[in-house]
């Protein structure tokens, strides 16, 4: 939501029961109730005070443990990003690139780490220069989901073995999760789950257990789920999901 949206005081205050409303938390009434049962913090402290206010855009605000994204004119987007299109804003090559993608879009944007020009999927979009800077530190990145379209029948114990870890040329990979969603002779439909974003890491971690990627496409990243965006379009992130990455991310 952005800071046009919220009536503030003179002082750019405001009531913390209206702001959670406004944020679309619950009513009025029952995000009074929330506060009276504690269950408010604001910059890491319970206010049951109702008539306490809060600044929108520097107040931290969990509710119930979830962190509520301030009053920003930043924006945070999705893209179902297409293959073939290079995961950068100008290419001196002359290949389609996300600002092609992004055309109509007001904003100077930078793209949340990256995917292969050759992989499809769930990419993060913002203005917010801090917040693409933390998401892609590998000290703060979330975990990320792949599906993979593979060579070959995938077997239980390649699965096992991607789950015990695999130590590729420049060091190991943890995978969190794997599992086979369809498998045939010739091919095999896998889906990964891995909190690292080395370059080209999924492709190169199914190539060393034997079975080369054929179409790989990044399904969600966090609490972010690509779902039914359509290739090539966007979507704002949900509130809940904004707050959960900006909690992960430690903004």
């Amino acid at each position: 939501m952005s800071g046009a949206d919220i009536e503030t005081d003179d002082d750019g205050l405001i009531r913390l029961q209206k702001l959670l409303a406004q944020s679309g938390v619950a009513s009025r009434r029952k995000c009074e109730e929330l506060m009276l049962d504690g269950l408010v913090e604001v910059d890491g402290e319970v206010v049951t005070r109702l008539g306490t206010k809060v600044d929108p855009r520097t107040a931290v605000i969990k509710v119930d443990g979830k962190r509520l994204p301030p009053i920003s004119e930043k924006v945070y987007l999705v893209l179902n990003k297409p293959r073939g299109v290079v995961s950068t804003m100008s290419d001196p090559e002359g290949r389609k690139t996300l600002s092609d993608v992004v055309a109509d879009r007001p904003e100077r944007l930078f793209h949340v780490g990256r995917l292969d020009t050759d992989t499809s999927g769930l990419l993060l979009l913002t203005n917010d220069g801090d917040f693409a800077q933390r998401m892609a530190h590998p000290s703060y990145e979330v975990d990320k989901t792949y599906v993979a379209e593979v060579e070959g029948e995938v077997y239980r114990n390649v699965v096992k073995r991607l789950l015990e870890g695999v130590t590729l040329e420049d060091g190991p990979v943890t995978v969190k999760k794997a599992r086979v969603v369809e498998a045939s002779a010739t091919k095999s439909i896998v889906e990964l789950t891995i909190h690292e974003g080395r370059n080209r890491i999924v492709r190169r971690l199914l190539d060393h257990v034997g079975h080369p990627v054929k179409r790989l496409t990044r399904t969600a990243i966090g609490p972010v789920v690509l779902g039914r965006l359509p290739v090539g379009q966007l979507r704002d992130l949900t509130r809940e999901e904004l707050g959960e990455l900006l909690e992960a991310a430690q903004l």
